[in-house]
């Protein structure tokens, strides 16, 4: 339904964080936390900074649904 991606790095390591809202055949939403390389997305840990986690606030008033899922 909506997604964005934070982009970050860690020394000379690039990716991205990639935040999905999803809905099930049901209708129950669903938030997937995924990392992405390459432009693919990974499953494992994701790990967001204190200024990531500021940063990913600031894009989440784009999208509004995603916000709300997140309770903010």
């Amino acid at each position: 339904m909506e997604e964005l991606t934070l982009r970050q790095q860690a020394g000379d390591r690039r990716f991205a964080s990639v935040v999905q809202l999803l809905e099930t055949d049901r209708g129950e939403r669903l938030v997937r936390f995924a990392y992405s390389t390459g432009g693919s997305a990974r499953r494992g840990p994701v790990t967001l900074r204190e200024r990531d986690m500021a940063r990913l606030r600031a894009v989440l008033a784009k999208h509004p649904a995603l916000a709300e899922a997140l309770g903010w």
